[in-house]
């Protein structure tokens, strides 16, 4: 089968499409046919080397890229919970590996993975696992019940903690370009707040005294935790993204993890975003599109 891996880091030229082995799945395990595959930050931090320098993957003479997979069960290993013929979609979050999500077939742990709901492509299926989970889980982390701010809130992570928030019940301010104030406020957003200097004045002249908590997935670091009251809660979204606990703000990282079942609930929910489809030998492209910036959704890839 056909596979994207990196044998050393760079730009996208480094992209390679090698012929490798099918995998086959082991006890509680899936093997997907892969229809779509979405591009993601990460896959571009995996490939310059970044997440290797930080210490987050070993250093591997292969590594496979792809987090997030849409396609049809093609076998299942003994105690999976998924049968062969199954539309599903899924999370890998094991990213030290020789195969990821870019290949025309990847393996699961059955409880990574959910089944598609009715009426959604797979190309839809496939921005939803990473992106999703991670808004979800770095909500959950928050315990206050007031405002939240959420940066970089027009991002495939920023849009959905704001639907989320929302969805909870929660007062939520957006941070985002100043073109992007209409489909922040269509995901849920009560107060809009472009981007720039002065976030935390700006922010607290729309709620005295500051939110209560920040999601920051843009990584504004301390600009956005200016914004937060003192004794709140701060959210970062990557490693060495946290800022330092001033005022006695409590400051967490979420760290992503598969869940098959929450999954399931999030794809019913939640509207996926599509930013383009290519086929899957234009992966150097989709990085470089994505690297550019100004990407609204999810590029895919497609075998």
């Amino acid at each position: 089968m056909r596979a994207v891996v990196v044998r050393r880091f760079g730009g996208p030229a480094v992209l390679e499409v090698a012929e490798v082995p099918v995998p086959e799945p082991g006890p509680g395990q899936v093997r997907i046919r892969v229809a779509a595959a979405a591009v993601n930050p990460v896959d571009l931090a995996t490939r310059a080397g970044i997440l290797t320098a930080a210490g987050v993957i070993p250093p591997r003479e292969v590594l496979g890229l792809g987090w997030d997979v849409a396609g049809d069960v093609d076998a299942a290993g003994p105690g999976a919970r998924f049968r062969p013929g199954d539309t599903v979609l899924g999370l890998r979050d094991r990213i030290a590996l020789p195969l990821g999500a870019y290949a025309d077939y990847v393996v699961l742990d059955a409880s990574a993975v959910a089944l598609a709901p009715p009426g959604v492509s797979p190309v839809e299926a496939a921005t939803l696992p990473l992106n999703a989970l991670t808004a979800a889980q770095a909500l959950d982390l928050v315990e206050s019940a007031g405002a939240v701010l959420v940066t970089g809130a027009a991002g495939a992570v920023g849009g959905y903690a704001v639907a989320l928030a929302h969805a909870r019940g929660r007062q939520v301010v957006a941070v985002a370009g100043e073109a992007d104030e209409a489909i922040v406020r269509g995901f849920g957003a009560d107060e809009f707040v472009p981007r720039g200097r002065d976030l935390g004045e700006r922010v607290r002249a729309l709620v005295p005294g500051g939110v209560d908590a920040v999601l920051d997935t843009a990584l504004l670091g301390l600009d956005a935790l200016d914004a937060v009251r003192g004794g709140g809660e701060f959210v970062a979204f990557a490693a060495g993204a946290a800022p330092i606990p001033l005022r006695g703000v409590r400051v967490r990282t979420v760290w992503i993890r598969a869940d098959g079942e929450r999954l399931a609930g999030l794809a019913t929910t939640l509207r996926p975003r599509v930013a383009g489809v290519l086929p899957l030998e234009k992966a150097p492209e989709a990085h470089e599109r994505l690297a550019a910036g100004g990407v609204r959704g999810r590029l895919v890839l497609t075998p």
